[in-house]
């Protein structure tokens, strides 16, 4: 896809991105009661002390938000991966202020000015961020896999970590790709690269879509379409990985939170069979559904106009909470074709905090703690509408930029590509542009899913935000 970007210089946004903020009721400021308890020294007498394991983080080259650090190395014929997550609750007192700040902000929002951290930054950013050469309190996770990939053995104990590096994607891609990585980087490859495979034999879904992303550069701001990188999918093997074992963790004992997604309804199968026949992508009944997506190149616009009507299948994600032995219904996660939990990212999720503690204290044989039992009733609902607002803040992020960005273009005429059409109104669809990164509405007779179509550009109106298109 181009990865040409497009800026935006002459519209005050952050004006907009304010107004979206109230809009949305996001919190501003902490209060002084949650900053103070924030700065407390948490106790950390009873951790282990793993801190001559050499660490690393992968992240964005500007976050300094760490939620994990790993360390990856054979084990005999197989592999161990040590992955610390940041212990958020040994600084968070159960029922005090900072708690309750926590369960109103639900998850950390990200504007392209600015960032609404779900935790004082003094924490998120300093005190309980895995940040190199620190001293931190984790969740250590240790994951034994054999030759294949396959789980052996996982255990998780509270332990204070210091990791060594601080990595960021692109150099990490390429550092293996140049073969000057050392182990831990290249056992990533290697140990992603069998986890993606096991994902294939369990049916499980990894999209990879072209995202729109917002980048700032200059105090201004651009479009661009965005691929992930193999290794940012390796790094989200290992994630998924934890996340796994810590399901497995919690239906054993019988009490816990997971992350579930139905499997998808026959109709919406069928849907997308249809989509692929107009595409004119072969879809044989033999290939399942998780082959063919593997398949397909992103970069080629009928293809990736698949992948978009694929995310459709994704929708109706959920926390499952489950108590006492009584499992539920339905325990797995249909992309990921397993029994899986959010785990790894308490700094930015609230939910994570919850399913740490349970398993914590599943592996040392304790009663979970009461002060979990007693949120996890509401932190389906919880997590539901602070994913919900999260969602929502991205999508109208891009529409102001994209409206910003179109204002003065209004008449002009722009190749692109149908990437989708509504079944019951086949006179609306979507359109991306190829330059510049835009993705939009438009109006028009004779709509054909996945053709490359040129569009005039109706309207581009930054207060509303809205952008739409009609055929040239």
């Amino acid at each position: 896809m181009p990865r040409r970007r497009i800026r935006v210089t002459d519209v005050p946004l952050e004006a907009a991105f304010d107004a979206l903020r109230t809009e949305l009721g996001v919190p501003s400021d902490f209060p002084p009661d949650v900053t103070e308890e924030a700065k407390r020294t948490p106790p950390l007498q009873a951790y282990d002390d793993a801190t001559d394991l050499p660490l690393l983080t992968i992240d964005p080259p500007t976050s300094t938000d760490l939620d994990q650090a790993m360390h990856l190395s054979r084990q005999g014929t197989g592999y161990r991966v040590r992955y610390a997550i940041a212990d958020v609750a040994a600084f968070v007192v159960p029922g005090g202020f900072l708690d309750a700040e926590t369960h109103r902000r639900v998850a950390t929002l990200y504007f392209p000015d600015e960032k609404v951290p779900l935790h004082p930054p003094l924490l998120s950013e300093g005190a309980a961020s895995l940040l190199p050469d620190q001293v931190r309190p984790a969740a250590l996770w240790t994951i034994d896999l054999d030759e294949e990939g396959r789980t052996t053995a996982a255990d998780v104990r509270r332990a204070l970590v210091r990791s060594r590096a601080k990595l960021a994607y692109e150099g990490v891609q390429r550092a293996i790709d140049s073969g000057t990585a050392e182990e831990p980087l290249l056992l990533l490859k290697e140990i992603g690269a069998l986890r993606e495979r096991l994902e294939v034999e369990r049916g499980g879904i990894s999209l990879n879509v072209p995202e729109q992303e917002i980048v700032e550069r200059d105090g201004t701001y651009a479009l661009t379409y965005r691929a992930p990188l193999p290794a940012e999918g390796w790094n989200a093997q290992i994630s998924l990985l934890t996340g796994m074992a810590a399901a497995d963790l919690m239906l054993t004992h019988g009490t816990g939170v997971l992350r579930t997604l139905p499997a998808a309804p026959d109709g919406a199968v069928g849907r997308l069979r249809r989509t692929a026949h107009a595409l004119h992508i072969d879809w044989p009944h033999h290939v399942s559904y998780a082959e063919l997506v593997r398949s397909l190149d992103p970069a080629i616009p009928h293809h990736a106009a698949f992948l978009l009507e694929c995310t459709t299948l994704l929708r109706g994600a959920g926390y499952t909470v489950f108590r006492d032995g009584v499992l539920p219904a339905i325990t797995t996660h249909a992309a990921v074709a397993a029994p899986y939990a959010h785990c790894t990212a308490p700094l930015r999720r609230l939910v994570d905090r919850y399913a740490s503690e349970i398993c914590l204290a599943v592996v040392a044989g304790e009663t979970v703690p009461d002060w979990v039992r007693a949120a996890l009733d509401a932190l389906p609902g919880e997590m539901t509408e602070g994913s919900r607002r999260a969602n929502k803040a991205e999508r109208a992020c891009v529409d102001i930029v994209e409206a910003a960005l179109l204002k003065d273009r209004v008449g002009e005429v722009f190749d692109g590509c149908v990437v989708d059409v509504d079944e019951r109104r086949p006179t609306v669809g979507t359109v991306q542009l190829e330059t510049p990164a835009v993705i939009g509405r438009v109006e028009g007779t004779g709509l054909q899913l996945g053709e490359r179509l040129r569009v005039r550009l109706t309207q581009a109106d930054p207060a509303a935000p809205k952008v739409r298109f009609a055929p040239a």
